[in-house]
Order: C-alpha cells, then structure tokens, then sequence
C-alpha cells in the first residue's frame, strides 16, 4: 500500500477538496484525510501510479506539492537534516564572504557545487581559502545579524522528538553555525566541518577530512546503528548535491526548495511546503504538532 499526501506552504492554503477528490477518483484512492484543512491531505493507495510525475508537474501550477510513499513505518525514529537553505534561509559561507569583500564570487561557487557541477570537497576548500585573515568574532555577528530560520523548522524537530526520535543536523557547513542553530531548534546533536583559526583570524584552512556527501551517509549510517535503527526508519531531508546519496540511503529523503540537480534524483520533491512537510509527510496532523 502506497499514501499520497498533497502539500503547500501553510501561509497560502490553496488544495481545496475538488483537487483533492479529483486525484482521489483519478487513481482510485481510499477516504481522503485532512492533516491540515487546506495545507495537507493525504489517501491511501493500492498501487503506485504510473503518471505521478505528469500529475506533480501539473499540481506544480498550482502550487502543490504531491509524494507518494509507501504506507508502512511511515513515522521515522531518526531525523538527519542539512543546515544552509534547508534548516536556514542562507549559506553560511556566502555570508562570511560577503564580510570579506569576496561574497559575489564566492556565492556563485556555492551556486555550481549546490548543482552538482563542482567537487565539494574541492569547492570547499577553495571558498574557505578566500576568508583568510578575516576575524573570528565577525562569525558570531553574521549568526547574530545574517541568519534567518526557515519556517516549521522548530515545529519538525520538536514534534519528532516529542514522539521519541533522535534529531541531528549534519551539514557540510562550519560547526561554528551549526552549533549555534542546532541549540536554537533543539537537535540533538549537530555535525560540520571546523574552520581553522589562529590568533584570532581564519587561517584560510578547513579541519580534514572534509564532512562532505559521503560523510553525511556514513553519519547517518553511524546514528542509524547507535540507536539501533535501520536506514528505512531514517527521514533525511537536504537541497544540494552533496546531499543526494544521504536522500537515497534514508527511507524518506526529501529534496526541500531544492537544486533541479538534486530535484532530478529525489523521490520526494517539496517546492512549495516548509519543514513541516516532513511532518505531513510522516502522517502528522497538525494538531500534533509539539510547540
């Protein structure tokens, strides 16, 4: 058995109940349910549906959301989340550079590397290069001042935890930030890369290795086995490339406001929903939802 859930973005509630009944009909659906009256929806379903593409390009106009997951052990025990665009509004790094006078060019690196169209590693180490000698104070300023949360993000790791599941942010980003937004959410724990610093300045210099796409696997795998957990029971959400094989190992992975790249290889494609559609996505109605 198969669930079809229908999402958008909570602040413009538009699926009305002849979509939703409409899709219902077309592809022969159980009783439809409301998670949230206008924001999600979900249906059981017999089988997988051969035109589920076609049909989420064309809710796409409508600004819908639409994933079609198998119905057993929906609920995860494990959550493992990226940081910059997915549990923030920023990249991190492009903000230090725009301190540093370099931000222009150092966010069109991220740009290409988000895409898939640059090593991480590689481009990592590049981008951290060109913050040499700016100072180590300027970080807590641009977390203070630059960092926006993206919304449900509170409300995901909050409801899942209330329901007893392990929450981590594992990001290819600096642990400077992730510490910091981890603490905000109320993670469990939080992962990335360390920028090296010397007398009070970036060296230019990240810690080795790299937590780069093959680390954020094996941290889910390493989690996974910790709490006794298989991949299957893990929802792994991110939006660039460094995150497609943690999204491919996980037993959700959601590709969220994500790179087309990255789109292009996720099973779940969430444009237009915020982070709780993760919660939706699990089978949560919104009145369990922890605050």
């Amino acid at each position: 058995m198969y669930t079809a859930t229908l999402l958008t973005s909570p602040e413009t509630p538009v699926i009305d109940r002849a979509t939703l009944e409409s899709l219902r009909n077309a592809w022969g659906g159980g009783e439809a349910r409301w998670l949230d009256p206008g924001v999600a929806a979900e249906f059981a379903l017999p089988a997988l549906p051969e035109n589920r593409w076609q049909v989420w390009q064309d809710l796409q106009a409508l600004k819908i959301d639409l994933a079609v997951t198998a119905s057993a052990g929906r609920k995860k025990r494990l959550l493992i989340a990226d940081m910059d665009s997915t549990m923030i509004r920023q990249e991190c790094i492009d903000e230090l550079a725009d301190e540093a006078g370099v931000g222009e060019y150092v966010a069109g690196i991220t740009a290409r590397a988000m895409n898939g169209e640059l090593e991480f590693e590689d481009a990592l180490r590049e981008r951290v290069l060109l913050l040499k000698d700016l100072e180590e104070a300027v970080i807590a300023r641009v977390v203070r001042d630059r960092i926006t949360l993206m919304p449900g993000g509170r409300d995901l790791v909050a409801t899942m935890r209330a329901n007893g599941a392990y929450t981590a942010l594992v990001s290819g980003g600096f642990t400077a930030f992730t510490a910091a937004i981890a603490a905000t959410l109320g993670f469990d724990e939080n992962r990335a890369n360390t920028l090296l610093c010397e007398g009070g300045r970036l060296t230019g210099l990240v810690a080795e290795p790299i937590l780069g796409k093959q680390a954020k696997v094996e941290a889910l795998d390493e989690l996974a086995a910790r709490l006794g957990v298989s991949p299957a029971e893990v929802i792994a959400v991110g939006d660039g490339a460094n995150d497609v094989p943690m999204l491919k190992h996980a037993g959700m992975g959601v590709a969220l406001h994500a790179k087309p790249r990255v789109q292009a290889e996720a099973d779940i494609r969430i444009n237009h929903g915020d982070l709780t559609a993760l919660l939706y996505l699990q089978g949560y109605t919104r009145e369990e939802f922890a605050s």
